[in-house]
């Protein structure tokens, strides 16, 4: 990590005149955005340049996946999860959510339902719908031991699934929880699926974000082929290099019977990715610099800030750059309005499924979250 890493966090980039989704929602009011999961922190320089090399090519036309591409984002599995993947096993598609749906669609029968925990990133909870589907939500469980944390509960999941029950689908990291989940929870998990025939849809987009020292990602279709050939595994590495607006993903499926399911499900629907979207993708996976590391160090002295001021509201975040806080006992009729009161933008619980919740996203410099955390500190005390 170079001496001038940490300044490049530090510095302040106006959204003004980009139409940012983040910023845009609170135009003309002294609300700060902390709530969609937009970081504030400026592209990796040799994104930028991957992008500039592109852009003096002039044409920027239809384009086929770029074997380059596919290269490295093996490479990438391989050097990150010894996991070794075969390209016949990638299907490329612009964006992880356009993966929740098309799996939804690859799987349902009439009459069908998915299982899904929360809370958790609300397109989950709109994928059913859109399929078809019926949605069986089973609530995660707050564990507040010596390391408090959010995990599955397995027997809720067995009695709430059902015989007609085709998908679960999971966020793994978890968003907005922040959980890593333990290679022993994703086995656990991995038997539950296999034993009630389910097919498993991973969003794995927070893979590289782990701030717990203690923690890994592990991707769960890499734990065995028997769990391998009924999951739909979604990685991308926009999140990690902040980069939402040039949306590139990859759903890595082993089962060639479900792969095919997948694909005609996205046939004649979903537009092919842009070229520009493919070169930063490539660029990101390739990266072996210290951006990166450097970022994790940044987010997790975030954390830590963001953290004395909520307290046990907060689970500690493993995963994401993303808290989960606890406002059930202030007895909100509307937490989001409550707290842009207090000129604080964060996403209401509800959305996610968990009511009585909000989420912060600390992905921003230190002197933005400090304002924020000064707000925050008068709204959760009611000053």
């Amino acid at each position: 990590m170079t001496a001038e890493t940490p300044v490049e966090f530090d510095r302040l980039i106006s959204r003004e005149g980009t139409w940012s989704s983040k910023w845009e929602k609170y135009r003309g009011s002294d609300v700060l955005p902390f709530w969609v999961a937009d970081m504030e922190f400026a592209m990796p320089d040799f994104i930028k340049a991957a992008l500039s090399e592109r852009l003096d090519r002039e044409i920027l036309g239809y384009t086929r996946t770029p074997p380059p591409l596919v290269e490295a984002f093996q490479r990438w599995l391989s050097r990150c999860y010894d996991w070794q993947v075969p390209e016949s096993w990638l299907v490329w598609i612009p964006g992880v959510v356009t993966g929740f749906n098309l799996a939804a669609r690859a799987v349902a029968r009439p009459g069908g339902s998915i299982v899904i925990p929360v809370p958790v990133y609300y397109p989950f909870l709109h994928t059913p719908d859109h399929a078809g589907q019926e949605a069986i939500l089973v609530p995660l469980v707050r564990q507040d031991a010596a390391r408090p944390r959010w995990i599955m509960d397995f027997d809720a999941l067995q009695a709430a699934t059902r015989s007609d029950s085709r998908l679960f689908m999971l966020s793994n990291p978890q968003n907005p929880t922040g959980r890593a989940y333990e290679r022993s929870e994703l086995e656990a998990l991995a038997e539950f699926c296999i034993e009630r025939d389910l097919i498993l849809c991973s969003d794995e987009i927070h893979c590289s974000l782990i701030l717990d020292p203690d923690a890994a990602h592990v991707p769960i279709a890499s734990l065995s082929p028997e769990i391998a050939d009924r999951t739909i595994s979604l990685f991308a590495p926009t999140k990690t290099y902040n980069i939402p607006g040039l949306g590139c993903a990859v759903a890595v499926i082993a089962n060639p019977e479900l792969r095919r399911a997948f694909r005609r499900a996205q046939a004649g629907l979903v537009p092919g990715i842009g070229p520009l979207a493919y070169v930063a993708a490539e660029a990101a996976y390739r990266d072996g610099s210290d951006w990166l590391p450097a970022l994790l160090a940044y987010l997790r002295d975030n954390q830590r800030q963001l953290q004395a001021v909520a307290g046990a509201r907060m689970t500690p975040v493993e995963a994401t750059y993303l808290a989960w806080l606890d406002v059930r006992d202030m007895a909100l009729a509307d937490p989001g309005a409550y707290f842009e009161s207090y000129g604080l933008g964060l996403s209401d619980g509800a959305a996610f499924g968990g009511p009585g919740f909000v989420r912060f996203n600390f992905g921003c410099p230190r002197a933005l979250l400090d304002q924020g955390l000064e707000r925050l500190d008068k709204a959760l005390r009611g000053a």
